[in-house]
Protein backbone atom coordinates (compact mmCIF):
# COMPACT_ATOMS: atom_id res chain seq x y z
CA UNK A 1 0.00 0.00 0.00
CA UNK A 2 1.25 3.25 -0.80
CA UNK A 3 1.92 6.06 1.88
CA UNK A 4 -0.65 8.28 0.24
CA UNK A 5 -3.33 5.77 0.35
CA UNK A 6 -2.23 5.13 4.04
CA UNK A 7 -2.61 9.02 4.76
CA UNK A 8 -6.49 8.83 2.98
CA UNK A 9 -7.22 5.70 5.30
CA UNK A 10 -6.13 7.46 8.27
CA UNK A 11 -8.00 10.90 7.06
CA UNK A 12 -11.34 9.03 6.45
CA UNK A 13 -10.51 6.96 9.71
CA UNK A 14 -10.35 10.10 11.58
CA UNK A 15 -13.18 11.69 10.59
CA UNK A 16 -15.73 8.49 11.34
CA UNK A 17 -13.54 9.19 14.76
CA UNK A 18 -14.54 12.51 15.61
CA UNK A 19 -18.44 12.08 14.96
CA UNK A 20 -18.82 8.74 17.17
CA UNK A 21 -19.46 8.70 20.56
CA UNK A 22 -17.47 5.18 21.55
CA UNK A 23 -14.44 3.29 19.61
CA UNK A 24 -14.84 -0.62 20.73
CA UNK A 25 -11.09 -2.85 19.86
CA UNK A 26 -11.86 -6.31 19.07
CA UNK A 27 -9.46 -8.86 18.29
CA UNK A 28 -11.14 -11.08 15.43
CA UNK A 29 -8.70 -13.98 15.45
CA UNK A 30 -10.27 -17.18 15.01
CA UNK A 31 -13.32 -15.93 12.51
CA UNK A 32 -13.89 -17.28 9.47
CA UNK A 33 -15.06 -15.44 6.49
CA UNK A 34 -18.72 -16.17 6.70
CA UNK A 35 -18.90 -15.48 10.74
CA UNK A 36 -16.80 -12.05 9.81
CA UNK A 37 -19.80 -11.54 7.10
CA UNK A 38 -22.66 -11.98 9.97
CA UNK A 39 -20.70 -9.75 12.43
CA UNK A 40 -20.93 -6.82 9.76
CA UNK A 41 -24.37 -7.60 8.55
CA UNK A 42 -25.22 -7.19 12.14
CA UNK A 43 -23.14 -4.18 12.62
CA UNK A 44 -24.69 -2.34 9.68
CA UNK A 45 -27.73 -3.11 10.81
CA UNK A 46 -27.86 -1.31 13.84
CA UNK A 47 -25.98 1.73 12.09
CA UNK A 48 -22.72 0.97 13.27
CA UNK A 49 -19.14 0.51 11.35
CA UNK A 50 -16.84 -2.06 11.88
CA UNK A 51 -13.04 -1.43 10.46
CA UNK A 52 -10.22 -3.60 9.98
CA UNK A 53 -7.13 -1.42 9.82
CA UNK A 54 -3.43 -1.73 10.47
CA UNK A 55 -2.79 -1.28 14.08
CA UNK A 56 0.08 1.87 13.58
CA UNK A 57 -2.85 3.75 11.28
CA UNK A 58 -5.78 3.13 13.69
CA UNK A 59 -3.63 4.55 16.16
CA UNK A 60 -2.54 7.61 14.07
CA UNK A 61 -6.40 8.34 13.22
CA UNK A 62 -7.54 7.54 16.84
CA UNK A 63 -4.77 10.34 18.01
CA UNK A 64 -5.51 12.51 15.69
CA UNK A 65 -9.09 12.67 15.99
CA UNK A 66 -8.06 14.07 19.72
CA UNK A 67 -9.05 10.40 21.72
CA UNK A 68 -6.10 8.78 23.63
CA UNK A 69 -5.43 5.59 22.16
CA UNK A 70 -3.47 2.42 23.64
CA UNK A 71 -1.29 0.30 21.89
CA UNK A 72 -2.78 -1.99 19.98
CA UNK A 73 -1.16 -5.65 19.08
CA UNK A 74 -2.58 -8.19 16.96
CA UNK A 75 -5.11 -8.19 14.37
CA UNK A 76 -7.30 -5.53 15.04
CA UNK A 77 -10.97 -4.38 13.94
CA UNK A 78 -12.09 -1.09 14.94
CA UNK A 79 -16.37 -0.94 15.96
CA UNK A 80 -16.99 2.73 15.18
CA UNK A 81 -20.34 3.69 16.55
CA UNK A 82 -22.40 6.74 17.77
CA UNK A 83 -24.85 4.41 20.07
CA UNK A 84 -22.45 2.83 22.29
CA UNK A 85 -24.84 0.55 23.67
CA UNK A 86 -26.12 -1.20 20.66
CA UNK A 87 -22.65 -1.72 19.38
CA UNK A 88 -22.04 -3.60 22.47
CA UNK A 89 -24.78 -5.18 22.77
CA UNK A 90 -24.26 -6.49 19.61
CA UNK A 91 -20.28 -7.33 20.23
CA UNK A 92 -21.09 -9.17 22.68
CA UNK A 93 -23.98 -10.99 21.79
CA UNK A 94 -22.13 -12.05 18.60
CA UNK A 95 -19.03 -13.11 21.25
CA UNK A 96 -21.56 -15.40 23.29
CA UNK A 97 -22.61 -17.14 19.90
CA UNK A 98 -19.37 -17.69 18.48
CA UNK A 99 -16.80 -18.97 21.51
CA UNK A 100 -15.92 -15.61 22.58
CA UNK A 101 -14.96 -14.36 19.07
CA UNK A 102 -14.72 -11.58 18.40
CA UNK A 103 -12.18 -11.01 21.46
CA UNK A 104 -12.85 -7.39 22.89
CA UNK A 105 -9.54 -5.66 23.92
CA UNK A 106 -11.20 -2.36 25.22
CA UNK A 107 -12.10 1.23 23.93
CA UNK A 108 -13.18 4.65 24.10
CA UNK A 109 -16.24 6.10 25.36
CA UNK A 110 -16.70 9.88 25.16
CA UNK A 111 -13.24 10.25 25.19
CA UNK A 112 -11.69 7.99 27.91
CA UNK A 113 -11.10 4.66 27.94
CA UNK A 114 -12.50 1.98 28.32
CA UNK A 115 -11.96 -2.11 29.57
CA UNK A 116 -13.68 -5.58 28.23
CA UNK A 117 -15.46 -4.78 31.73
CA UNK A 118 -16.63 -1.47 31.06
CA UNK A 119 -17.82 -2.55 27.44
CA UNK A 120 -19.50 -5.34 29.27
CA UNK A 121 -21.61 -3.19 31.35
CA UNK A 122 -22.36 -0.79 28.63
CA UNK A 123 -24.29 -3.96 26.86
CA UNK A 124 -26.49 -4.95 29.80
CA UNK A 125 -27.89 -1.47 29.63
CA UNK A 126 -31.07 -0.89 27.95
CA UNK A 127 -31.32 0.30 24.26
CA UNK A 128 -31.36 3.58 23.59
CA UNK A 129 -35.34 3.31 22.73
CA UNK A 130 -36.52 1.24 25.85
CA UNK A 131 -34.95 4.12 27.85
CA UNK A 132 -36.82 6.84 26.17
CA UNK A 133 -39.94 5.06 26.39
CA UNK A 134 -39.60 4.07 30.19
CA UNK A 135 -39.09 7.76 30.31
CA UNK A 136 -42.15 8.80 28.66
CA UNK A 137 -44.10 6.24 30.45
CA UNK A 138 -42.98 7.70 33.93
CA UNK A 139 -43.41 11.40 32.73
CA UNK A 140 -46.78 10.20 31.41
CA UNK A 141 -48.28 8.73 35.03
CA UNK A 142 -48.00 12.43 36.40
CA UNK A 143 -49.37 13.71 33.99
CA UNK A 144 -52.39 11.61 33.53
CA UNK A 145 -52.92 12.10 37.53
CA UNK A 146 -52.96 15.51 37.35
CA UNK A 147 -54.92 16.07 34.25
CA UNK A 148 -57.88 13.28 36.53
CA UNK A 149 -57.41 15.89 39.11
CA UNK A 150 -58.70 18.85 37.03
CA UNK A 151 -61.08 16.72 35.08
CA UNK A 152 -63.07 15.92 38.65
CA UNK A 153 -62.39 20.13 39.70
CA UNK A 154 -64.24 20.33 36.79
CA UNK A 155 -66.76 17.70 37.13
CA UNK A 156 -67.70 18.85 41.00
CA UNK A 157 -67.72 22.87 39.84
CA UNK A 158 -69.85 21.87 36.82
CA UNK A 159 -72.63 20.09 39.54
CA UNK A 160 -72.01 23.02 41.88
CA UNK A 161 -73.41 25.36 38.88
CA UNK A 162 -75.84 22.71 37.92
CA UNK A 163 -77.08 22.68 41.74
CA UNK A 164 -77.40 26.39 42.02
CA UNK A 165 -79.00 26.67 38.89
CA UNK A 166 -81.99 24.34 40.03
CA UNK A 167 -81.93 26.08 43.43
CA UNK A 168 -82.62 29.75 41.25
CA UNK A 169 -85.00 28.03 39.30
CA UNK A 170 -87.07 26.00 42.72
CA UNK A 171 -86.79 29.96 44.05
CA UNK A 172 -88.10 31.69 40.57
CA UNK A 173 -91.38 29.36 40.69
CA UNK A 174 -92.75 29.98 44.37
CA UNK A 175 -93.42 33.96 43.06
CA UNK A 176 -91.25 35.38 45.64
CA UNK A 177 -87.87 36.86 46.54
CA UNK A 178 -86.26 34.76 49.27
CA UNK A 179 -85.41 37.71 50.68
CA UNK A 180 -88.70 39.51 49.91
CA UNK A 181 -90.52 36.72 52.23
CA UNK A 182 -88.55 37.63 55.31
CA UNK A 183 -89.11 41.16 55.65
CA UNK A 184 -91.91 43.16 57.85
CA UNK A 185 -94.12 45.57 56.36
CA UNK A 186 -93.24 49.14 56.91
CA UNK A 187 -95.71 51.21 58.92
Amino acid sequence: MKRADKEQLVVELKEKLESATALYYTDFTGLNVKRMTQLRRSFRKAGVEYVVIKNTLALRAVNESGLVGERLRGPTGLVVTKDPVAAAKILTDFAKANDQRPGVKGGVFEGKAIDKAQITKLASMPSREQMLSELGASMQYPMAAFAGVMNSLLSGFAGVVEALRVQRESGGESGGEPAAEGSTPSA
